[in-house]
């Protein structure tokens, strides 16, 4: 599939309405990319070399991919994996142990490739298409995770959660709270989740979802962030040649986390090394095996969840 086809497949978020089309999808732009005839040059970051580029011809503006990691990113020759043994995983999920080292990471990097094939066909867009192409990577990345929690027979649904405001136990109004993630048992809701490609620009909205909705419900209900990664591109001295910028914020996360109140989890698909050697920072980020193997069954079992919470799905 040429390159034109992909940006048209990939605008049209009616096209990914099941985990097969994410999938189908991955392995068509796989297979584009590792052609030579494909890309006009794969650019590797100076500063850290695992991380690469593509650069585009014609038909792509010429323009250059954010970082991708070739340590997590499926090449086209694995690509079956996807629609065989990353299923399969995924489908025992909750029986796959810390120490199947294998079984997990090809969970995180299956979710990462097929996440990031998106994002880099949408690089391909003209500049001023930029807003139109973050906002529907941003969505599908939210609709393929709701997939994968639903393949395991969890109810996930997005959308307005309608919450009662109780003074002196008697219910004064409602008020809506939008969620890319609501995770329900038996129509109560048991986990709320913030799914973004980056914290960039994010992250305290997330940790003041919770505060908020704790605060104005009288419960505890679980807040989660799930986050694809937290790098991108940066200039170096010579205009031929880029690195790689962390867009992770410690400082942010810490104060939030010891002075507001605490993330019931948050995970990475391409996690960043001071996230698991920093002491605080370790215990709240994990790679996003450990929410579907072990987290997410965790928290639905110890969770009482909010009970007089209405859902509205978008």
């Amino acid at each position: 599939m040429s390159l034109q086809k992909l940006v048209e497949f990939a605008l049209n978020k009616t096209n990914f309405t099941d985990l097969e089309n994410f999938i189908d999808f991955a392995r068509r732009y796989l297979e584009f990319a590792s052609s030579p005839e494909s890309l006009q040059a794969v650019i590797v970051s100076r500063n850290e070399q695992h991380y690469r580029f593509f650069q585009y011809k014609a038909e792509g503006n010429y323009n250059i991919t954010r970082p991708i990691n070739s340590n997590l990113l499926i090449g086209s020759a694995e690509s079956h994996r996807l629609s065989g043994d990353f299923l399969k995983a995924m489908d025992s999920a909750c029986d796959i142990e810390l120490e199947d080292r294998e079984s997990r990471l090809l969970i995180c990097n299956s979710i990462y490739t097929i996440q990031q094939t998106i994002g880099a066909t949408l690089d391909a867009l003209p500049a001023g298409k930029s807003n139109t192409a973050r906002k529907i990577n941003g969505d599908l990345f939210e609709r393929l995770l709701a997939l994968l929690i639903q393949r395991l027979g969890v109810d996930c649904t997005s959308g307005n959660i309608s919450v009662p405001i109780i003074v002196d136990d008697v219910e004064q109004f409602r008020m809506g709270y939008q969620h890319d993630l609501i995770i329900r048992d038996s129509e109560v809701v048991k986990i709320i989740g913030g799914v973004k490609t980056s914290s960039k620009d994010r992250i305290d909205k997330i940790f003041m979802d919770k505060f908020l909705y704790c605060k104005l419900t009288g419960t505890s209900v679980p807040h989660i962030a799930i986050f694809l990664n937290d790098v991108q591109r940066k200039q170096t001295s010579r205009p031929d040649q880029f690195g790689v910028g962390a867009t992770f914020l410690p400082g942010h996360f810490k104060a939030y986390t010891i002075k507001l109140n605490p993330l019931d989890g948050v995970y990475y698909c391409d996690i960043r090394r001071n996230m698991q050697t920093d002491p605080l920072l370790s215990q709240y980020i994990r790679t996003i095996d450990h929410f579907f193997c072990t987290d997410l069954w965790r928290l639905l079992e110890q969770t009482q969840g909010d009970p007089n919470a209405k859902v509205v799905e978008t």
